[in-house]
């Protein structure tokens, strides 16, 4: 598969524009990326003008810190699933993981699962901020939970996406869900090295630059 159809094409910024968000979707439309991956409130606007094309609209849920209530995060995923997103990346709340309040954890992904009603949910554990067993549990979770991807990073904490954190995930998950790789990626090197570690799916706002556009 080309690298262009792994790619969200990804426009999260706080002052992000709707002429950049349409122009955000003409991009992807033209190189046949994977999605458009934008703030909810952007959501209907990109249904709108992505109809009757094959990429997809991709939101954030709970999105950077993930630090929300889980009822608050189900709504905010029953909003956008409703102004016409396919895809939601959520946050899990890493201060519960850390304190070992698995079931906690569990119980979020399942109410944002619910609320996709069969979309596809990325989960997205913030590996800057664990350790390797904890990347494992978050993984291990996330596939109890149903996730269709678990996702390294939010690009907003400390780092984002690593070959090795990548590879660990991958190794985890065996093949019971895919992984996403998020944060930091410019190149088409980068984006080859994270596919290679076992990423199916590539989170970057410099979808261009890898692509060479």
């Amino acid at each position: 598969m080309s690298l262009n159809k792994m790619i969200d094409h990804t426009l999260l910024a706080a002052n992000a524009t709707r002429e950049q968000i349409a122009r955000l979707c003409d991009e992807a439309v033209e190189h046949g990326f994977a999605s458009v991956c934008v703030n909810s409130c952007w959501v209907g606007a990109c249904a709108s003008r992505l109809t009757e094309t094959d990429v997809n609209v991709c939101t954030v849920i709970g999105f950077p810190l993930g630090a929300m209530s889980t009822a608050g995060k189900a709504a905010e995923a029953e909003a956008a699933v409703s102004d016409g997103a396919n895809e939601l990346d959520m946050v899990i709340n890493v201060g519960w993981l850390l304190a070992g309040e698995d079931g906690l954890v569990r119980r979020d992904i399942e109410a944002v699962e619910a609320a996709a009603q069969g979309r596809c949910v990325k989960v997205i554990i913030e590996t800057c901020l664990l350790s390797d067993e904890q990347i494992v549990r978050a993984c291990e979770i996330a596939v109890e939970a149903g996730a269709s991807f678990v996702k390294t990073s939010t690009g907003f904490s400390t780092g984002g996406a690593t070959v090795e954190g990548v590879a660990l995930m991958a190794r985890t998950v065996a093949g019971r869900c895919k992984v996403k790789a998020s944060g930091g990626i410019h190149t088409a090197a980068e984006a080859e090295a994270m596919v290679a570690a076992g990423a199916s799916r590539i989170g970057t706002s410099s979808g261009l630059a890898i692509i060479g556009a």
